[in-house]
């Protein structure tokens, strides 16, 4: 019966998807590829002085890529420190400085990682035009510098990539706002809330006071979700009724955080005029995302631990109403997509199928990964496969006609390895500094032991990879950690924003060549196991060492 239940529940998921790949994938495409603007675009150019016909060369769209999303952390920035005296603070006060700068961070790079319970401590004002915006905008420079880079393939000896203000603007109102306005009723509809109410104080059944939060949770979950966010309205996520009430919103909050990340394939397809190059990347993220899943079902169900197989299930952490199959379905799409939300708490998985929810991270999140940062990411991991399989059997290292030289290898190279190392040297640092272990054990760590090493590692692969999840156990509200994740945030983001968009520069300015006998194949299966092969070997790697010391410790002991 478990099986064939989390064979229904897959299923329907994938048939949703299944339906919508070619509709939303193709729609994308016609969106970055139209010549014409709406009206409500034009008005905003003139506004902000852009002209929409004009592109800009790599070095203009990556600084404005910069500007943009620095302007933005310092206006989430102010607009935390300034809640007091903004309406509908709902009487909370500012919002601390060491928390204000982790959190103006976190939303602007896409992590939305959150140290605070955000029902007591954010006020609407500050959700609304702050965290609401940013997911918006967030989500929109990730779609963008994917497109950059597919442009650059598509293109014939071009100097420029696009137009930053052109790309954000169409990705926010000609897609993010109609998915998340049509999803937001949806959600409604399933008992999602949606107020301006405040607390209420109520009495309970036992002659207890409560005080039940409301607010507007149902916008900001739409976008949440299709952002590929993360950012809760309340502390508990998404396992709390008021944000996914039921097993069948469940289901339709993990379709909305796979969507867009699985039809971006198809939109690079249609630019580069090959559809078969679109369903060779997804041919590779569906393998990577069915192998973690199911491994991580198969352990959860396993009950791994004395306590869980004396509970009969592992079923701390983890809601009645969605499973062991809702919550590993949902924990598998979320972090393998950049959301980070959660209808679960991670750090109560068994130990080995917790170290999946760090696995899918370390793989770099191209499974489908975020918004736009997941189909960038594994166009790099496709550029470092052909460059190995022509060092391998002697073929051309051509992708979509493109050559890839030493400037290409290198630029590829060195954004696969800044993620790696924010991780392990972040980690390393919170236990090597006498100080600054102290707290970590003493203050931030539940758990001591491997568990309590794993929550620490959780909270850098989450930071360094732009998710935002965690292992709950962690008190992450302390200076360190405030100050170091909002740290590795900000370069885990835009250190490889820099690296793709000078790639997609340097792609965009070669000629095609014609395809040879030597040139491999890029839409058959092979080239689909080369790119699966280099994402394990690359994380098995890179991070086997520093797992052993925590999850794999713990769950062989």
């Amino acid at each position: 019966m478990t099986f064939w239940l989390f064979v229904a529940q897959l299923a329907t998921l994938l048939l949703m998807l299944g339906l919508v790949y070619r509709p939303l994938g193709d729609y994308m495409a016609a969106t970055f590829t139209s010549k014409k603007d709406l009206r409500v675009e034009r008005g905003f150019y003139r506004i902000i002085g852009v002209d929409s016909n004009v592109e800009q060369s790599w070095p203009v769209y990556l600084r404005s890529v910069l500007a943009f999303s620095v302007l933005g952390v310092l206006l989430l920035y102010l607009l935390q420190r300034a809640q007091a005296v903004l309406p509908y603070a709902l009487g909370l006060p500012a919002v601390p400085e060491g928390i204000s700068f982790n959190t103006a961070i976190s939303f602007v790079t896409n992590t939305n990682w959150q140290s605070y319970s955000p029902e007591t401590t954010m006020g609407y004002t500050v959700q609304l035009a702050g965290l609401a915006v940013q997911n918006f905008l967030s989500a929109a420079v990730g779609i963008a510098v994917g497109i950059a880079l597919v442009r650059a393939f598509a293109a014939h000896r071009s100097g420029t990539v696009g137009n930053l203000w052109v790309d954000v603007t169409r990705a926010t109102v000609r897609i993010l706002l109609p998915l998340s306005l049509v999803l937001a009723v949806i959600l409604i509809a399933g008992g999602v809330v949606q107020n301006v109410n405040g607390f209420t104080h109520v009495t309970t059944l036992t002659g207890a006071t409560a005080t039940i939060p409301g607010g507007p949770v149902a916008s900001q979950e739409a976008i949440k979700e299709l952002g590929t966010n993360g950012g809760g309205f309340f502390n508990a996520n998404s396992a709390h009724p008021f944000e996914n009430p039921t097993a069948w919103t469940n289901l339709l909050e993990t379709f909305m955080l796979l969507v867009i990340p699985v039809c971006l394939p198809r939109t690079f397809g249609r630019i580069v005029g090959d559809n078969r190059q679109g369903y060779a990347i997804l041919g590779a993220m569906g393998v990577i995302y069915l192998v973690t899943l199911v491994s991580m079902t198969v352990f959860e169900l396993q009950a791994g631990g004395t306590a869980t197989q004396a509970a009969g299930a592992a079923m701390e952490g983890k809601e009645q109403r969605f499973g062991i199959l809702g919550s590993t379905l949902f924990a598998t799409s979320t972090t393998l997509t950049s959301t980070g939300a959660v209808d679960s708490m991670h750090d109560s998985f068994t130990p080995l199928g917790g170290m999946f929810t760090m696995l899918n991270m370390m793989t770099g999140e191209v499974a489908p990964g975020g918004v736009g940062s997941g189909l960038y990411g594994i166009l790099i991991i496709a550029i470092i496969s052909v460059f190995l399989a022509g060092l391998m059997v002697g073929r051309t290292p051509e992708y979509l006609g493109k050559k890839i030289g030493s400037r290409e290898i290198k630029l590829a190279s060195l954004y696969i390895l800044t993620t790696p190392t924010l991780v392990l040297v972040g980690t390393g640092l919170s236990f090597a500094i006498p100080g600054i272990r102290e707290n970590i054990e003493k203050v931030s760590i539940l758990n001591p032991g491997p568990h309590g090493f794993s929550e620490v590692l959780y909270a850098f692969t989450s930071a360094a990879n732009n998710n935002g999840s965690a292992f709950a156990g962690l008190t992450a509200n302390t200076p360190w950690l405030n100050a170091a994740l909002g740290v590795v945030m900000f370069l885990g983001r835009f250190l490889p924003i820099v690296f793709v968009v000078a790639l997609a520069g340097s792609l965009a300015a070669q000629d095609k060549v014609p395809a040879t006998t030597g040139t491999l194949p890029t839409h058959r299966p092979l080239f689909v196991t080369f790119v699966v092969g280099v994402v394990v070997i690359v994380a098995a790697l890179t991070y086997f060492p520093v797992l052993a010391l925590g999850p794999l410790a713990e769950g062989l002991s």
